[in-house]
């Protein structure tokens, strides 16, 4: 008989969220300390989104996606979670940069780039300083009009190589380009200029080991496996449930770390809104996805410290076309030495590229598995020039592709980065359209990756408390 991953579920909580990527665990646990009562229902058979991991025999385990994240981290994690979360967050000092326009290695923050803008690009220092504080200053409610490219040349007019170097990570950690909102890239780019790369010691097997189990200090009521069918609304719209593997199950509010084009035209239904939300809804685009390349070293082998973070590319000038061809010209490898997991042994790369969807969705089953395998060859080969000898130090290798974001995280079109700019709009306008239905994940670029995901759960968790409790008990 099958297992009932509902059992012992009660039949009506204040709060249901559905997901488990930073943004709906971190609203899970605010909402809960605040005293509310939460279920947490996510249908991958374990927690954290693409903030997740696998384990391959010989012991070895990897993290998924790029983690890379500002320092507001530790703050975010410290007043969120735990100290203990906090204390385990630390800085990436050698990210590296190889194409044929530059090589160089840096750590990532202000005081930085601006000596290598200076002394190896040759920038006025007026400028390079105004060039900084006019990003430092961008804020949501800026002129949304001015592109990141339209920027860049206000700055930088016809320097390719020094777009590259400001646009080329920023690109990696959340899919940007030149024809966005020029203050989506500002804020993204002085979160990381304050104080450089940080990562989390330990990976993110322990994170969410941890968070997990202060949810669950929190009373959170956890369930893997349980993949909502149906967000349940009345008509006069308010949350009334969710219907979930087939059981229905009462709440007075919703937040939906689900893709916001799903919540609204799936998990909800159109009929639920006004037709020009709908309308909306249907015109935000989504974001890229991406290819990874899993690599692990036999046991007791290693190599040499290349650095954490290595931008390679082989293409000349920033061309995001190019990022995200199937014909790879541009990876990012991060590098796991066995003091990124005390206790470990194993050296590990991952290999992230940024990719289309649909240049993976369509091939048939033979077409995309040699595919996959001339991805491990190619990024092998490029990574050769780092580590030479990696081929005869291999134990395992494997492949994942935007087919492979999209049946583990069931976001539409594997989209790694959730959507675009005008996404942020719509997930805000949830509750004005359907009392109790909020929305906490990816979108806008500004509340993507870690960081962002994670404060955007801060601030939903906060809409959802007022919503929850009556003003005089908030006096």
């Amino acid at each position: 008989m099958p297992k009932d991953f509902l059992k012992g579920v009660r039949d009506e909580y204040d709060v249901v969220v559905i997901g488990s990527g930073l943004a709906g665990l971190t609203s899970a646990n605010i909402l809960a300390r605040a005293g509310h009562s939460v279920l947490l229902l996510e249908h991958h058979y374990q927690l954290g989104g693409m903030a997740t991991w696998f384990k391959r025999s010989g012991g070895h385990i990897f993290d998924i996606s790029l983690h890379g994240f500002p320092m507001g981290m530790i703050k975010s994690c410290r007043k969120y979670w735990t100290q203990e979360i906090a204390d385990s967050i630390v800085q990436l000092k050698g990210i590296r940069f190889e194409n044929p326009q530059f090589s160089l290695q840096t750590t990532f923050n202000r005081e930085d780039f601006t000596q290598l803008m200076i002394d190896k690009f040759g920038i006025d220092p007026r400028v390079v300083a105004d060039f900084f504080d006019t990003a430092r200053k961008m804020n949501f409610y800026d002129d949304q009009s001015t592109t990141t490219g339209e920027l860049f040349e206000r700055f930088f007019p016809g320097r390719d190589d020094v777009v590259r170097l400001l646009m080329e990570p920023i690109t990696y950690a959340n899919g940007s380009t030149l024809e966005d909102p020029a203050l989506t890239y500002g804020i993204v780019f002085s979160n990381f200029m304050h104080k450089g790369v940080f990562t989390f010691e330990g990976g993110t097997d322990k994170l969410v080991t941890q968070m997990k189990a202060e949810l669950e200090r929190n009373g959170v009521d956890l369930r893997i496996r349980c993949l909502v069918e149906k967000i349940e609304v009345s008509p006069d719209r308010q949350v009334t449930g969710v219907v979930v593997n087939g059981r229905r199950i009462g709440c007075r509010a919703v937040v939906s770390n689900a893709n916001i084009k799903s919540t609204v035209l799936k998990l909800v239904g159109e009929e639920s809104f006004d037709q020009d939300f709908v309308d909306e809804a249907r015109a935000v685009r989504l974001n890229n996805s991406s290819c990874q390349v899993y690599i692990a070293l036999k046991p007791g082998e290693g190599f040499d410290n290349v650095g954490d973070l290595l931008f390679h590319s082989e293409h000349k000038g920033f061309d995001i076309e190019a990022m995200l061809s199937r014909e790879i010209s541009s990876r990012t490898f991060s590098f796991y030495y066995p003091q990124t997991r005390p206790g470990c042994d194993r050296w590990l790369v991952v290999s992230s590229t940024n990719a289309n969807y649909r240049d993976w969705a369509d091939l048939s089953e033979e077409d995309y598995q040699a595919s996959k395998q001339d991805l491990c060859e190619t990024t092998l080969d490029c990574l050769e020039r780092y580590v030479p000898d990696v081929r005869a130090k291999l134990d395992h290798i494997e492949a994942s592709t935007p087919r492979t974001f999209q049946h583990y995280t069931r976001h539409l079109q594997g989209a790694s980065f959730g959507t675009k700019f005008e996404g942020l709009k719509v997930s805000k306008g949830l509750p004005e359209q359907i009392s109790g239905l909020y929305h906490a994940g990816s979108v806008g670029i500004i509340m993507s990756g870690w960081l962002g995901a994670v404060n955007y759960g801060v601030i939903v968790a906060n809409d959802v408390d007022k919503q929850l409790t009556p003003a005089a008990a908030r006096v």
